[in-house]
């Protein structure tokens, strides 16, 4: 299942809108036969592609075991179900690390596998399989993208120093290369980045991936700017080629004419309180299929998420320094505090990374079990 996971890892950046899974297949004398993953463009599943490999490699899989890192799918989609070519294949057994989010899916894969005579096991390395599909399990069951709020802060909490202290439009770097490394990798999986207008004020961002990695789409940069005071000569403007995003509440028709003529694409919400609609942008973000969108903002921002229940996980980077009073804070007045479980630390140089899991995604948990 470990060789599936690392196969499903290569689908990363290039599954989206579907989920990244890997399959390994070994003979009934438990030699390797074939191993795949998806790639949306392919359109074959992880299941069939290691079919073909074993088939065009020769190996007999017939009484063999298929471990696959999500539940094998039972029904019509851009693709046959998995079910029945693994059926046709006559493999033996299917070991499943998870059940399959999608509710029409979900467990009706292994049933019609069991119905067929496979025997079937779910649960061997559940929690990383299901680690690299949260945004897929947020997105088929609810129509919004997973929030992944990352924050780069110092001890204190802080973002940036004092107005005063700080170059316009340009960054003040909080954390070193290799914490900032780690961003471009969070980019690199997520669909869309979302920032504020003050953001873009402050920093002249450019919000690209810059990972080096293969990906399907273009990564969505998205800017919340309910008065339309984006600068035309920014970064984003300057190098946006309809993967630019600004949602608005202005009607301001010639100012939003001047952003599309430089390739951004403008979409106006009606206000809520004076400000974009966070329920409506995450809305609309699904509907263009956006798993799963990481949030890189300020205070105002970053408070408004959190005290709007948006957040689904979280992850900080903190710096060993101290900024004190008069410096940006990373957060302001939170309705109610919210407390880190399971917290996975991670060392990125002299920076630490804390990440955890605010909303679970997935539907109910079940345990290791032999069908």
């Amino acid at each position: 299942m470990q060789r599936a996971l690392a196969l499903a890892r290569r689908g990363m950046g290039l599954a989206s809108p579907n989920p990244a899974v890997g399959c390994v297949l070994l003979d009934s004398k438990g030699q390797l036969a074939g191993e795949g993953w998806h790639e949306y463009e392919r359109r074959e599943h992880a299941e069939i592609a290691a079919l073909k490999s074993a088939q065009a490699a020769g190996r007999e899989i017939r009484g063999g075991t298929a471990y696959v890192t999500l539940e094998p799918c039972s029904h019509t989609g851009r693709t046959g179900p998995c079910t029945q070519a693994l059926i046709a294949a006559g493999v033996g057994r299917v070991a499943a690390a998870t059940i399959d989010p999608n509710p029409a899916v979900s467990g009706r894969g292994l049933a019609a596998l069991h119905a067929a005579g496979v025997a079937t096991t779910e649960g061997i390395c559940r929690e990383e399989a299901r680690r690299l599909n949260e945004g897929f399990a947020c997105w088929i069951q609810h129509g919004r993208p997973f929030v992944l709020m990352k924050v780069a802060m110092t001890l204190d909490g802080h973002i940036a120093p004092a107005p005063a202290l700080r170059t316009a439009r340009e960054p003040h770097w909080i954390t070193g290369e290799e914490a900032r490394a780690t961003v471009q990798k969070l980019r690199w999986q997520a669909d869309a980045v979302v920032t504020g207008i003050e953001t873009v004020l402050a920093d002249d961002p450019l919000l690209t991936d810059r990972s080096g990695e293969r990906r399907r789409r273009p990564l969505l940069r998205v800017v919340l700017d309910s008065g339309l005071r984006m600068p035309l000569d920014c970064k984003l403007a300057a190098s946006a080629q309809e993967d630019v995003l600004v949602f608005t509440t202005s009607g301001d028709a010639a100012r939003a004419e001047a952003l599309r003529r430089r390739g951004v694409r403008v979409e106006a919400l009606a206000a809520k309180e004076g400000r974009v609609p966070l329920d409506a942008m995450l809305d609309k973000l699904g509907e263009e299929k956006i798993l799963t969108v990481l949030t890189e903002a300020g205070r105002r921002l970053n408070t408004a998420l959190v005290n709007g229940g948006l957040v689904d996980r979280v992850q900080f980077f903190v710096s060993p320094q101290m900024m004190g009073s008069g410096a940006v804070p990373a957060f302001g007045e939170l309705e109610r505090p919210f407390c880190l479980a399971g917290v996975e630390v991670e060392r990125h140089g002299k920076d630490l990374g804390l990440s955890s899991l605010l909303r679970d995604p997935w539907p109910g948990t079940r345990q290791d079990k032999e069908f």
